[in-house]
């Protein structure tokens, strides 16, 4: 992800900046922030010096947004990014990094089914509760509660 300065030349019918945060759903801030983070390479720019996004800029964004909402941190996603960048030769590393955060993902996954069960159990005790003070106020007990 090295940027020697010189802005890439691409096809000026790319995607605007605008353009690309619509499509990959997110703010032109975090497109801003992500390639200063060094997440996105270099964007190419047109003749006018504008950023254009390709398809596979969108897609990469995508990814990224991804992994930072199943919870992998900024300098973890960096770390991806400049491996993905060196190309073919990292795959083995890219792997090893996707399968460590997939086993941290799915033990946050079981924590919350946990929580999630403590909270079925917390839900149906009330439930229950409220049926029977419900009962209470029942005009067939023979009580009147007018």
């Amino acid at each position: 992800m090295k940027n020697d300065g010189v802005a890439k030349r691409v096809d000026p019918r790319g995607q605007t900046v605008a353009e690309m945060a619509a499509a990959s759903g997110v703010s032109a801030h975090t497109l801003r922030y992500y390639e200063h983070a060094g997440l996105i390479e270099s964007v190419g720019r047109n003749a006018g010096n504008q950023r254009r996004y390709s398809e596979a800029d969108v897609e990469w964004v995508k990814f990224l947004l991804r992994l930072r909402e199943t919870g992998m941190s900024i300098s973890r996603m960096r770390q991806y990014a400049e491996l993905r960048a060196q190309g073919t030769g990292t795959v083995a590393d890219r792997l090893a990094l996707l399968q460590e955060h997939q086993k941290v993902l799915r033990e946050q996954i079981a924590t919350l089914r946990r929580h999630e069960r403590a909270l079925e159990t917390k839900i149906a005790i009330y439930r229950h509760d409220l049926a029977e003070q419900s009962g209470d106020r029942n005009p067939d007990d023979g009580a009147n509660h007018e």
